[in-house]
């Protein structure tokens, strides 16, 4: 499979293209974020921990979101991790996407919209998460933190991620965080739709 440059390219080139997709994949993560959690069969590790402070502190979902990015943007700092534009508009987009459709979309209890919930937020967060890594404005508090933890201890990426997305899973889980089939669906399958999207949805500079 053709390789996709990914690095993160100064918002001054071609803004018009790139502005739009980056929010576009945001609203659209905040989305599927909101399916998965209404769909009640599981979420993917990090809402699991978000899911887990919000029976806490009786926040809702969009504001644990945007304290637990903050809280994990602060961990860049020794890791030498600078945030970009698209670092800032992923916290603030995401965690009022999430509250706005979680607002309109009730929980289902119903198994068939429970899967059409879950399968299709698995999907949509697939999209999403192709569609603004690939307008290259710089990662999110989440990404920044596994390729800043990669970059210092010389550990594998893959590693590196395997470690944080149980870590916070456990802990998750054990503040009551929904885990479920949907979680492992999620696991299983997000990395293979990212990565077949992104070559069509990833921004490269124009030839020459």
């Amino acid at each position: 499979m053709t390789q996709v440059d990914l690095r993160p390219v100064a918002p001054s080139r071609n803004p018009a293209r790139r502005f739009p997709q980056l929010l576009g994949g945001l609203a659209l993560y905040g989305a599927s974020m909101a399916m998965l959690t209404r769909s009640g069969m599981g979420l993917d590790p990090w809402d699991v921990l978000t899911d887990g402070f919000t029976k806490i502190t009786g926040w809702t979902f969009g504001t644990v979101t945007a304290v637990v990015s903050v809280g994990v943007l602060l961990l860049w700092v020794p890791l030498r991790q600078r945030p970009g534009i698209g670092t800032v508009l992923n916290i603030f987009t995401i965690s009022v996407t999430v509250d706005l459709v979680r607002a309109v979309l009730p929980d289902q209890h119903r198994l068939v919209w429970q899967l059409v919930l879950m399968i299709g937020g698995v999907l949509l967060n697939g999209l999403a998460t192709a569609t603004y890594v690939g307008a290259r404005l710089g990662p999110g508090p989440r990404d920044g933190l596994m390729t800043g933890l990669s970059a210092r201890t010389g550990w594998s990426v893959r590693l590196v991620r395997t470690g944080i997305e149980v870590s916070v899973l456990a802990t998750g889980w054990l503040l009551g965080g929904t885990v479920g089939i949907g979680t492992v669906v999620y696991a299983l399958s997000i990395g293979a739709i990212t990565q077949a999207l992104l070559p069509l949805v990833a921004w490269r500079e124009p030839e020459l």
